[in-house]
This record gives structure tokens, C-alpha cells and sequence, in this order.
């Protein structure tokens, strides 16, 4: 990802108001981000701990949505995979979350959702968590082709979104 200021993120989200925009707290550490590590900036929001954000860095300009967890959570002994990143995780580690769809869907209440991590750090774990069967190959490769995947997959995402 291209290094981004408060402001950029602040305008880019597509399913919330400029308000919403506004009052929401960006990731700690914002200054201090490793931008290139980032396929997805992806933050649960502290002062509100249901809602969640993710931004991709699309061709022409920065693209966020806002995303709410569900409130019930999976029991830790249930082994879940994430569908962003696609690590497997216990199931206290995976939450479900909706977004409202972008445009005069998002405003006649329509969501999509899916499963991603808890705390929306997919891609840390594309880089970190490497799956044992993966192991045997070159890690640089391995990290490459996941974080890959990892976009692909949150790009398909963010498109239900503006469905």
C-alpha cells in the first residue's frame, strides 16, 4: 500500500456518512505504519467495539468501507478460517461481519458479510502464519503469493459492497 494521511483515510470510505467518517479512531499507530507490509489497513474501532474498518489501496485512490462485527462470537474450541486471509483460527479469533452496501442499497439497509479475523489483521497473518504444508516452500514466495490472494479476495469483497 501507498503511505496514506488521516485525511485520505477519513475520505474514502464508501458506506458511511462524512460524519461517520470523521468521528471514527484511527488504528493505533497510525503514523508509524509499515505501509508496505499492508495489502489491507484493516482496525476494530476502540471507542466503538463492533465496528471495524478496512482500506485498500486501489489504482486510482484509496477505497474504505466500515464494517460491524456480529455480537455473538464462536466458541474458541470451533476451528474457523478466515475468508480474507485464509488462515485457519479458533473460532473466538474469527467474527462475522456485515457492511452496509455502498449507494441506494446501503441506504435501503442491504449488507453483505463475511467471515474475516477478529481484529482485521489479515495481513499480518499472511506474513506470519504460515500454514505447515507452505513451509516447505521458499517463504518469500510463500508470503508473495498469499498476500496476493489476500487482496484478491478483499477486492471481492469490497465489490458485494458496491453491489
Amino acid at each position: 500500500m501507498r503511505p496514506l494521511t488521516e485525511p485520505q483515510v477519513r475520505r474514502c470510505f464508501i458506506n458511511c456518512s462524512r460524519g461517520e467518517a470523521k468521528g471514527l479512531t484511527l488504528p493505533k499507530g497510525f503514523a508509524d505504519l509499515d505501509w508496505a507490509g499492508l495489502e489491507v489497513l484493516g482496525w476494530r474501532d476502540p471507542k466503538a467495539p463492533l465496528r471495524g474498518y478496512l482500506v485498500l489501496d486501489l489504482a486510482d485512490a484509496p477505497v474504505g468501507i466500515a464494517v460491524r462485527a456480529a455480537e455473538s462470537r464462536m466458541s474458541s474450541g470451533t476451528a474457523v478460517m478466515c475468508l480474507l486471509c485464509q488462515t485457519g483460527q479458533s473460532g473466538d479469533a474469527v467474527s462475522l461481519f456485515t457492511a452496509r452496501r455502498s449507494g441506494e442499497a446501503g441506504r435501503n439497509a442491504n449488507t453483505v458479510g463475511t467471515y474475516i479475523c477478529a481484529d482485521l489483521r489479515c495481513s499480518d497473518r499472511v506474513r506470519t502464519e504460515i500454514p505447515p504444508w507452505l513451509q516447505l516452500r521458499e517463504p518469500e514466495d510463500v508470503v508473495a503469493e498469499r498476500a496476493t490472494e489476500l487482496r484478491k479476495r478483499a477486492e471481492g469483497f469490497l465489490a458485494a459492497v458496491r453491489r
